[in-house]
């Protein structure tokens, strides 16, 4: 089950209130085209029209931080029976540095699936100008995260042990086979990976950490709050928590933005699919690097004199072949061995992150010339799930929330066809996408009553979208597939290579969403920003 809740951050016993709102069935499923009649104080829409969500009690806020607050808010298990078992969600908020003109809560999702929402919060430095959120937004806003159910300290889903973990940083993987081991050890490895899930957690628990009950909690917590209505920011895999709350709770949204957009449908109903178009963009990225590399030539970029893809295939291949020994560094990498299949997986985080191309050179430069040391530092810092987030610490609960939000993916014969698709394209970076939902296929909790309706947030606010045209995770075409599919939307492009675009690429993407949320105005949709040279910032270390 999940962890306790943190006991110097926030409040230890939170009180149920066994009083129930009496509300129409339509705001409690959510369904009707998403439609609600609810009271904005109706805490959480159910899967049951009969079953109504219990009141929380209001939030009780411990001082965390200089201008943070946190605190414990509990939530059902199963919101089909409310009054039984209850969770703990961890929930820290920004206070407005101008509360004389406060607007309300900005709930905040950073991504992953798994990476924690209260951290992201944590690390707003009302002085500093390179934060998550610009100084304008922290003026307005309390500015909430919520770490959703399995994830960070609200019982972050644990399926390894430390022991299993390390073994699995340092097995050698071979970058010329799909999934980078022969299947039947992949298989084994999901084996192993799901019995240590329910070994750690219930079926009940895993069974609950779906997409549409983190909505449920998210308004749990605004009935906490005591907020009529939340402002919403969802990044990488927030982008679909923005909308399936907008979908149940359209009444309830002041206004949304989501940057980076994951395609809804694909994601509910076609995850072999997405994971496969996610490969494509982590291809497109790094071509777009040697396509960089090649025309900035040699004074800006040495490595691979002339012809950027052919040194670093043979660099690959000498690291499989024979591998860098790295010392450790303090504060930076464990050091270890480097080989082909590690570097290319630090490539692949790197190059989707333009303000990390220099460091990308630099770190196979040094490879070529015998010093592992930039790529093992990469690999141990930079490498990232397909949504965003450090997988080494987030691989279980970013596994966790997706085999609870996809559809059944036992027959093993789709997955070796996805795999065999990505391998005939012979891309370079194919081999890590390939069998990466194995573990859904083995994973032990069904999720019974998974929302799988449209999410079209009908009867929400105009939403403002924002995709990036070359993004290693959220190909450009999945923006525009979810302004298509939202009711009321309009789309902003950004130009240029990255995951997620605010507070990254410079002025005009960050005034549009500045713009949205404290003063609900949109672009004129299909408006394009260009990212001006120099302006672009590394994103917050948790951004997904």
């Amino acid at each position: 089950m999940p962890l306790p809740p943190r006991p110097a951050r926030a409040s230890q016993a939170p009180r149920r209130i066994a009083s129930v709102l009496a509300v129409a069935a339509l705001a409690l499923t959510g369904l009707a085209g998403g439609t609600s009649t609810a009271s904005p104080d109706d805490p959480a829409a159910t899967s049951s029209p009969s079953v109504p969500a219990p009141v929380p009690d209001p939030v009780d806020w411990e001082e965390c931080g200089s201008g943070l607050d946190c605190a414990t808010v509990e939530v059902p298990l199963e919101y089909t029976d409310p009054d039984g078992e209850q969770i703990p969600l961890a929930v820290t908020r920004h206070r407005a540095t101008d509360p004389d003109r406060r607007i309300g809560s900005l709930f905040i999702n950073p991504g992953g699936p798994g990476v924690p929402a209260t951290e992201t919060v944590a690390s707003i430095d009302a002085a500093n100008d390179a934060g998550p959120y610009s100084p304008d937004v922290v003026a307005r806003f309390d500015v909430v995260g919520v770490d959703p159910r399995g994830v960070g300290e609200s019982g972050a889903v644990r399926c390894l042990t430390d022991e299993q973990r390390a073994e699995q940083a340092a097995e050698d993987r071979d970058p010329t086979i799909p999934g980078g081991k022969p299947f039947g050890r992949l298989l084994l490895d999901a084996r192993t990976f799901t019995k240590g899930c329910l070994d750690h957690q219930s079926p009940a628990f895993l069974a609950s950490l779906s997409t549409d009950n983190v909505a449920r909690d998210l308004d749990q917590v605004r009935a906490a709050l005591g907020e009529e209505q939340i402002t919403f920011y969802g990044a990488s895999y927030g982008t679909v928590v923005g909308p399936m709350y907008a979908t149940l709770f359209p009444d309830r949204v002041r206004q949304m933005v989501i940057d980076a957009p994951v395609d809804t449908e694909l994601w509910q109903h076609d995850p072999l699919r997405l994971l496969d178009e996610v490969a494509v963009s982590n291809e497109e990225t790094l071509d777009a690097w040697f396509e960089t590399c090649r025309a900035e030539g040699a004074e800006v970029c040495a490595f691979g004199d002339a012809d950027p893809e052919a040194a670093f295939d043979d660099l690959i291949a000498a690291l499989e072949a024979e591998p860098l020994q790295v010392p450790p560094v303090e504060g930076l990498t464990p050091g270890g061995a480097l080989d082909g299949a590690m570097a290319l997986e630090g490539v692949r985080a790197a190059a989707g992150n333009r303000v990390l191309w220099p460091v990308l050179a630099a770190g196979l430069l040094g490879a070529q010339q015998g010093d592992g040391t930039f790529l093992h530092v990469m690999v141990s810092n930079v490498t990232v799930t397909p949504f965003g987030g450090p997988f080494a610490t987030l691989q279980e609960p970013h596994t966790g929330v997706r085999c609870a939000d996809w559809p059944e993916l036992g027959r093993l014969p789709e997955h070796r066809a996805a795999a065999k698709k990505i391998d005939a394209r012979g891309e370079r970076l194919g081999s890590r996408a390939a069998y990466s939902a194995l573990n859904c296929a083995l994973w032990p909790a069904e999720n019974e009553d998974r929302f799988t309706q449209e999410l079209t947030g009908a009867g929400a606010p105009p939403i403002l979208v924002v995709g990036g045209r070359l993004d290693n995770v959220s190909p450009h075409h999945w923006a525009e597939a979810m302004t298509a599919r939202l009711e009321d939307a309009v789309l902003l492009t950004r130009e240029g290579v990255g995951h997620t675009s605010y507070r990254t690429s410079g002025p005009c993407v960050d005034d549009a969403v500045d713009a949205a949320l404290i003063d609900r105005t949109l672009p004129a949709d299909g408006t394009v920003c260009a990212v001006p040279p120099g302006t672009t910032r590394p994103p917050a270390p948790q951004a997904g």
